[in-house]
């Protein structure tokens, strides 16, 4: 895979201050009754949120059906191996529109699915092996039959890492949302 350096990143705005944890699990499962509904498959590569998108997807029951798999890749090295290209990272740096949208498109063409979402960024501190951490700053990306979207996305100071995560899933929520719902 090439990296793309036409991928175009717009900015979103999520709620301020917390998300309600809740309110966030309501919205994955709409998106995976929706997706259960439409006979759709999703699939993810996820940096700073761990697996959380993920993880409240396989939260409502029949998740199987739209999802197979997912990554967590934490480190480079990991993105790399699992088919981001490097000279995406080197070109574009890891925390980028670019590269999130390469996690995306991978994701989506190991598990043959409907929708990838790549996710990367720094939460509430620099990270000391990348030097374009930038607290805060998160990029994401969904790809689709539709083509391959990307955000950034400031995100305010949160009281923990999982306040951080489940932020984000938020926001991507939101994105999935209006893309799967007609």
């Amino acid at each position: 895979m090439k990296h793309d350096s036409s991928v175009s990143k717009r900015e979103i705005i999520g709620a301020p201050g917390t998300v309600e944890g809740v309110a966030v699990q309501e919205k994955y499962r709409r998106i995976t009754l929706g997706l259960i509904e439409a006979g759709a498959t999703i699939t993810t590569m996820e940096s700073c949120t761990a697996g959380q998108v993920v993880s409240l997807i396989t939260d409502t029951e029949g998740s199987s059906a739209v999802l197979q798999g997912a990554f967590v890749t934490y480190a480079n090295q990991a993105k790399v191996r699992m088919g981001v290209p490097a000279d995406t990272i080197d070109t574009f740096g890891v925390y980028s529109a670019e590269t999130a949208a390469a996690m995306a498109r991978v994701c989506r063409d190991i598990y043959n699915a409907d929708y990838g979402v790549g996710v990367t960024g720094t939460f509430g501190n620099v990270d000391p092996n990348n030097a374009d951490s930038a607290p805060g700053e998160v990029y994401f990306a969904i790809d689709s039959a539709k083509g391959t979207e990307a955000w950034h996305c400031a995100v305010p100071p949160q009281p923990s890492r999982l306040a951080y995560k489940l932020y984000m899933a938020d926001v991507i929520a939101d994105r999935l949302l209006a893309l799967i719902q007609p």
